[in-house]
């Protein structure tokens, strides 16, 4: 007989009934992780990838799905990726180091989380772990990773909660992000590098820059600096393009790249507040930078 778990990891709180392998929550997934890549990936922060790459996991279904999401085949209902146990999924982190992985990078674990925090206690791990996630977390969901996480990725996508009910369906999202950060950074401590530059500890949050949208990204770097200041750095994406829901019929004002111009706003924001980080240019705008979700690695 299947054990069913009533589910309230994330702040959907959808007290949903969770197997292993089935769930009726937010996310549709079961309790057993299901991924659909791990391989070496090039294109995350310098700081990140390295000259080897980081060691990337994707786990599919999502606690969020954004209507614009890149990686929306794997993160809204219907794709099946490879479902593993803690000790199977530990095993692929440690194929990755193997490969010359800088660290091991967990993109989206969010709804994983209790048999993500079992896959990292079977073996120590010798490269710092990164928790890599739309940035909508619970504080006492986080504290189940203390110790075991390095570096925490999250986005801060929206200042402004019309638009995060609007395109990724939580309101809340802004002041739960903030709070998930903070305690990010109560478990990571300011950023931390070693000789080569490749971050060791710390945590770095992304902002992605919407088309039409400058308001809510420039009103989003306020409260980063001045809850956190330079105890965390910034990473500036304009890789947007439309994926997802989002076309000419639905979603119209959001279907099209970022201007130069729009770049240009946010980007002078970003240096008028003093923080430190990263920003892409728009070359990344390309779906050649979106990988192949085909259970590569598994």
């Amino acid at each position: 007989m299947l054990q069913t778990t009533r589910c309230n990891i994330c702040p959907r709180n959808c007290n949903a009934d969770r197997t292993e392998f089935t769930g009726s929550g937010f996310c549709g997934m079961g309790t057993l992780p299901s991924v659909a890549r791990a391989a070496l990936h090039f294109w995350e922060e310098p700081c990140i990838s390295g000259e080897k790459g980081s060691g990337t996991v994707f786990f599919t279904g999502c606690a969020l799905q954004c209507v614009y999401c890149q990686n929306a085949e794997i993160s809204h209902a219907g794709y099946q990726g490879k479902t593993l146990t803690p000790n199977e999924l530990s095993d692929v982190f440690f194929r990755l180091v193997e490969q010359g992985a800088h660290n091991i990078n967990l993109v989206n674990p969010t709804h994983f989380l209790q048999a993500v925090s079992e896959a990292l206690s079977c073996r120590k791990l010798p490269v710092p772990v990164i928790y890599n996630s739309g940035g909508y977390e619970k504080p006492e969901s986080l504290r189940m990773l203390e110790g075991k996480i390095d570096i925490y990725l999250p986005d801060f996508k929206y200042s402004d909660p019309e638009a995060a009910q609007t395109y990724s369906h939580a309101k809340d999202y802004p002041e739960t992000a903030l709070a998930a950060i903070e305690e990010m950074i109560r478990q990571c401590g300011s950023p931390q590098f070693d000789d080569t530059g490749m971050m060791q500890k710390g945590v770095i949050v992304r902002h992605l820059i919407l088309p039409g949208k400058t308001r809510n990204s420039v009103s989003a770097i306020h409260p980063l600096r001045e809850r956190f200041g330079n105890s965390i750095q910034i990473s500036l994406m304009a890789q947007y393009l439309p994926c997802g829901k989002v076309d000419a019929e639905h979603y119209p004002e959001i279907n099209r790249r970022i201007t130069r111009r729009e770049l240009e706003k946010v980007e002078s924001a970003l240096f008028d507040s003093g923080l430190n980080g990263f920003v892409q240019d728009l070359g990344s705008a390309e779906k050649g930078y979106i990988p192949a979700f085909d259970l590569q690695g598994l």
